[in-house]
């Protein structure tokens, strides 16, 4: 089983909150990134973010984990600027060859070259321009700012670096050796030799395109990417790309299609198992109350009674382990009727927030320039009113720890900049979107650890699996081939379409 690394972005700690918390404690929903335990619905009443002292703790693990992704991150800077500095190296030899082709012999020997004629002029119009646009090709392919920093190199990338080298390397030898040695006359041919390099390079950039960016476009495989922990699904259509860089599309994709990731969801789902395992009490009839030869009748009598009551109370939990089906679905059912209520109650508080800032518009206009207020200031106006139903809400439906007070005020200010109605306004609360759509602090990773049995730099096959691996959860990758599709063509000719309606001369009385 082999493990690399993926390094994206920044980290984001984990963000867990009780949803069961009792009223009256410290107000949720602080502008961080994390929610502590323990909190109510007090902030929607005041909209006032309260701040507090907090102790945390690290263990050896942490800090042994800390200081190795220091290190990673660290390798993986060296590493980036060491290609980028090997890129620059080799971009250079490449554009100063054909000029240095040019130059050399009126440096070493110009009182032997022969006169350039016009044909040999309209050669360096030739070179210049041809250099002009491989320069730009070079910087719209090449010259773009990574996206991630991948475990293993790009295979095709480095074989074009290579590829280059080598060439550029056999240009200069018989350069040196037919050129430079014999100290050549004819500047017109070398002239020539140094368009037919250009033209070469050229060539291999064309390549570069088919093998980097054209070779992958038409799909080759259907991968199914699973989320570990609740199960959501996408497929996504790939063509020929290795382990690594599929990987790579994958968690582009996932950003943009899945929905945040919401442990809170899970540990709802975790108390309720553990409430359910909490009261069942297993008893060893067997060993409890052992028989003794010594014990006389009134003992071996007891023994027997605690021995029935034992029996009979584990009955009982089986009992109720039957029926906790029943539990569940009432449990959902209440949740269900409780996030209706509450979602009407916040369609109601929001509608009329926004019929006031309509009136406050109204009024604005008659005022002088210096009353008016900006969608900032209107914002903050009209949160208090809607405020308390729409944290409720996000605690019901367990949301509360993707939305801090500022960002929703933010987004408020927003809606009313651009006029968007209370719909729009409450479609980001309503519907959980993208990850994209949240804070990067909620939800971006600061590396992603791929797990792969065979070569991540090999393509991707028939059956592939891998995993890429997150601090909370992590994605299952499963590779189908597409599969080639047979069409077979049918003629129909026009003429058999053609149809008579016989009518019957007598009729039924």
């Amino acid at each position: 089983m082999e493990t690399v690394k993926v390094v994206m972005v920044v980290e984001t700690s984990k963000e867990e909150e009780d949803s069961n918390s009792p009223p009256g404690d410290t107000p949720a929903l602080s502008p961080g990134p994390c929610t502590e335990s323990g909190q109510d619905d007090n902030w929607g009443e005041t909209t006032t973010a309260v701040t507090g002292t907090s102790e945390h703790s690290l263990s050896q693990e942490d800090i042994v984990r800390i200081t190795k992704d220091l290190e990673d991150s660290v390798g993986l800077d060296c590493r980036r600027y060491f290609s980028l500095t090997l890129a620059v190296v080799l971009g250079l030899l490449v554009f100063l060859t054909p000029l240095a082709f040019l130059a050399l012999p009126h440096l070493l020997w110009p009182d032997k070259l022969l006169v350039c004629g016009t044909a040999c002029e309209g050669l360096f119009i030739s070179v210049a321009f041809k250099l002009l646009i491989l320069l730009l090709a070079v910087w719209a392919l090449f010259f773009r700012a990574p996206r991630a920093g991948l475990p293993r190199v790009f295979v095709f990338r480095a074989l074009l670096a290579v590829l280059v080298l080598l060439f550029v390397v056999s240009y200069w030898l018989f350069y040196g050796v037919r050129i430079l040695d014999s100290q050549d006359e004819n500047y017109q041919g070398i002239v020539q030799y140094a368009v037919s390099l250009v033209d070469a390079l050229l060539f291999i950039h064309y390549l570069a395109i088919v093998l980097l960016e054209l070779r992958q476009l038409q799909p080759a495989f259907s991968v199914c990417v699973t989320r570990s922990t609740d199960g959501e699904t996408r497929h996504y259509n790939l063509g020929q790309l290795s382990i690594q860089r599929a990987a790579l599309v994958i968690i582009e994709n996932y950003y943009r299609d899945f929905s945040v990731h919401n442990p809170a969801l899970l540990t709802a789902s975790k108390s309720r198992a553990a409430k359910h395992l909490a009261g069942l009490k297993v008893y060893n009839v067997d060993g409890e109350f052992p028989a003794s030869p010594a014990t006389g009748p009134e003992n071996n009598a007891a023994t027997g009674l605690a021995h029935s009551q034992s029996r009979a109370m584990i009955a009982a939990a089986a009992r109720r382990r039957d029926t906790s089906h029943n539990e569940l679905y009432y449990e959902e059912a209440e949740h269900e009727r409780r996030v209706r209520k509450r979602k009407a109650r916040l369609v109601v508080a929001v509608e009329e927030a926004f019929t006031h800032i309509k009136r406050m518009q109204e009024e604005e206009q008659k005022k002088a320039p210096g009353d008016v207020m900006d969608p900032r200031e209107a914002a903050q106006a009209i949160f208090p009113s809607m405020a308390r139903s729409l944290q409720k809400y996000l605690r019901t439906t367990r949301q509360q720890h993707c939305h801090s007070m500022e960002s929703i005020q933010q987004h408020l200010a927003f809606c009313i900049t651009n006029d968007m109605t209370p719909k729009a306004f409450l479609e980001s609360y309503l519907t959980p979107g993208p990850t994209l759509q949240y804070g990067r602090e909620r939800w971006l990773a600061r590396q992603w650890t791929l797990v792969s049995e065979v070569s991540v730099t090999s393509g991707l096959k028939e059956g592939a699996i891998f995993l890429l691996k997150c601090i909370d959860f992590s994605l299952v990758v499963t590779a189908k081939r597409i599969p080639c599709i047979q069409l077979s063509e049918e003629f129909i000719d026009p003429k058999s379409h053609k149809f008579v309606l016989r009518l019957q001369s007598e009729t039924s009385v």
